[in-house]
């Protein structure tokens, strides 16, 4: 039976690649994205390589949106095998970012795509979960969120004072933590990704990582085996030089 994938946010950078990663292990990939004309033509991309894709509107921050996906895959799979909530956005107020130059608007951005825009789509698709063999759910979330890292004078990160993203990562581990739990007792499995700094639009291309190396972390935890681990952050690890992944502390 072919599994079926939703990604969000997968027109472009790591959904995409995280979409064509999945497609390559023969999986039918549904290719979430809010802009009709980018999700088509990436959709398009994958199609042409041979991959059983297909576009699906949807826009996380907007519920109708969301119903209508769900529906849809309902319509025509009737189960969800995967699905990687990848869609999220980056602001930052000021030039340095201090957290005392962040503003509410910018705050409630950020958390209305990377925090509620996750709930409601998990939420809107648990049901097509639940009707799969072993569904996974994969948040990519990011070290940033790690408050053990970035409280830590001899990590990487320390340097960083910037509220909204890192809030947003934060509260979106707590999340996957949660759902864990309450699923813990059924084959779902609920981890959150940590792709590392990987070169996209999303950063200006500045990150050290392809998109294909942090497609790799949202892939093993989706395909994750029946004695797989659940409720972890688990990915890149930015201390140890090269390609490393294991698991990160909250």
């Amino acid at each position: 039976m072919t599994q079926i994938a939703l990604i969000t946010g997968a027109n472009k950078g790591i959904g995409y690649a995280t979409a064509r990663l999945l497609g390559e292990l023969g999986m039918t990939v549904l290719l979430g994205a809010r802009d009709e004309t980018r999700g088509v033509a990436a959709t398009k991309e994958l199609s042409g390589a041979g991959l059983d894709a297909r576009f699906v509107a949807l826009d996380v921050t907007d519920a109708a949106s969301v119903t209508a996906a769900a529906d849809l895959v309902t319509a025509e799979f009737g189960r969800l095998d995967i699905l990687v909530n990848n869609a999220g956005i980056l602001r930052v107020d000021g030039p340095a970012g201090a957290p005392s130059a962040t503003t509410l608007p910018t705050l409630r951005e950020v958390f209305e795509t990377n925090v509620y825009g996750v709930v409601t789509v998990t939420n809107a698709f648990l049901p097509l979960l639940r009707q799969a063999p072993a569904a996974r759910i994969v948040n990519v979330s990011s070290e940033v969120g790690s408050i053990s890292s970035l409280t830590d004078p001899a990590s990487p990160l320390f340097a960083l004072t910037s509220v909204p993203y890192p809030a947003s990562k934060a509260a979106l581990n707590m999340i996957t933590a949660m759902y864990a739990k309450e699923l813990r007792d059924t084959p779902i499995k609920v981890n959150a990704a940590n792709p590392g700094y990987t070169a996209t639009d999303f950063n200006s291309h500045h990150g050290f990582r392809t998109p294909e190396q942090a497609a790799r972390v949202c892939a093993h935890l989706a395909t994750l085996p029946a004695d797989g681990p659940s409720g972890l952050l688990w990915g890149h690890l930015i201390t140890i030089e090269g390609d490393q992944n294991g698991v990160l502390a909250w």
